[in-house]
């Protein structure tokens, strides 16, 4: 049996429709899920057996909340530069790093985009996919969910960030080509994963650098590769996550045309409310390190009430960390988070 009934109160979350109580969804992923089962992070990412065992004691201990994207093949944020030429260095206890390729962006302008069935650790994903994709199902679990780093977070992986962001000012037309092609890669990579998941019923889209630009950069020149993103995936559940402070982007992120937007715990809600209620559904907010990791759970229950009640109970939030789940995580503070949304008003 492969129905999933958190995926489908996720789901009508996601329309802004009306449902029984508050749903609860949370982005967890190798920096927390090898840690949290007391594994090596390498034994994760090499054997099968392993990470669907993790995979599966989420959905058994917790089947009440949507998790997001469900079983996710992945290796931290290397995937994508990888593809690309970044060299990856990976370890025992935590997700691959990243090195910079570096170079001027005129060389990074006419890059090609990379192609997911022959480059980088893609093709390695797509065959974990492939062939465990029917072994999820079967079991009862899902791989709801397509995932991509978003064109801003690899391109700053490629050139670095700083010679990036400069070029927003100094050189945008060299920067819009370079984000062109990085978009055109992501879009392919996202497909080329539904096309191994025949189940998968959503995308994930996760850039916490674009809220580092000003709005006038964005809106000149990320906004239209955003829009082209979530375009070509309409019919889907489409998610963004971006915990970067950047309510001074609120007013326009929506109209990139995603469902649902995982942002930063340091943006009050109220604020985000009144900027994105009707155009978005909000994913959010309890601090995920200060109290998903740090706090006790008794104080993230609190924080999580307060948020519900803040919402009004009213279709446009989802519970969750203004994050992805933190390593060091405790499960208690996970089942805090839960009996929040479970509570009466």
């Amino acid at each position: 049996m492969s129905h999933d009934p958190a995926w489908e109160l996720f789901k009508k979350a996601a329309r802004r429709e009306v449902t029984e109580r508050v749903q609860v969804a949370l982005i967890a992923d190798s920096p927390w899920l090898p840690g949290l089962a007391g594994i090596n992070t390498l034994d994760y990412y090499l054997f099968q057996e392993q990470w669907l065992q993790i995979n599966r004691s989420l959905f058994e201990r917790w089947p009440e909340i949507a998790w997001i994207p469900g079983c996710w093949v992945e290796y931290g944020m290397a995937i994508e530069p990888s593809a690309f030429g970044a060299r990856i260095h990976f370890y025992p206890n935590q997700p691959p790093s990243v090195e910079p390729v570096h170079g001027d962006l005129r060389q990074w302008a006419e890059i090609r985009p990379a192609d997911p069935l022959s480059d980088g650790l893609m093709p390695l994903a797509l065959r974990w996919m492939k062939v465990m994709a029917p072994r999820v199902k079967a079991e009862g679990l899902r791989m709801n969910v397509a995932c991509a780093r978003g064109p801003l977070a690899v391109g700053s992986w490629l050139c670095g960030i700083t010679p990036l962001l400069e070029g927003f000012a100094t050189e945008p037309e060299l920067v819009y080509r370079f984000l062109e092609s990085l978009t055109t890669t992501t879009i392919g990579w996202l497909q080329a994963q539904l096309d191994c998941m025949p189940d998968a019923e959503g995308i994930l889209l996760l850039d916490d650098v674009v809220g580092m630009v000003s709005k006038r950069h964005y809106e000149a020149l990320l906004a239209p590769h955003l829009h082209r993103i979530f375009n070509t995936f309409s019919g889907l559940v489409r998610i963004f996550h971006n915990d970067t402070p950047c309510g001074h982007l609120f007013g326009s992120l929506p109209e990139a045309g995603f469902d649902v937007f995982n942002f930063s715990h340091q943006v009050d809600l109220a604020l985000a409310l009144s900027k994105m209620a009707g155009r978005a559904v909000l994913m959010g907010n309890v601090p995920p390190l200060a109290l998903g990791v740090r706090g006790s759970p008794e104080q993230v229950y609190e924080s999580a009430r307060a948020c519900v009640k803040q919402a009004g109970g009213a279709p446009g939030l989802i519970l969750s960390f203004g994050g992805g789940v933190s390593p060091g995580t405790p499960p208690e503070n996970i089942d805090a988070l839960l009996k929040a949304s479970q509570d009466e008003l």
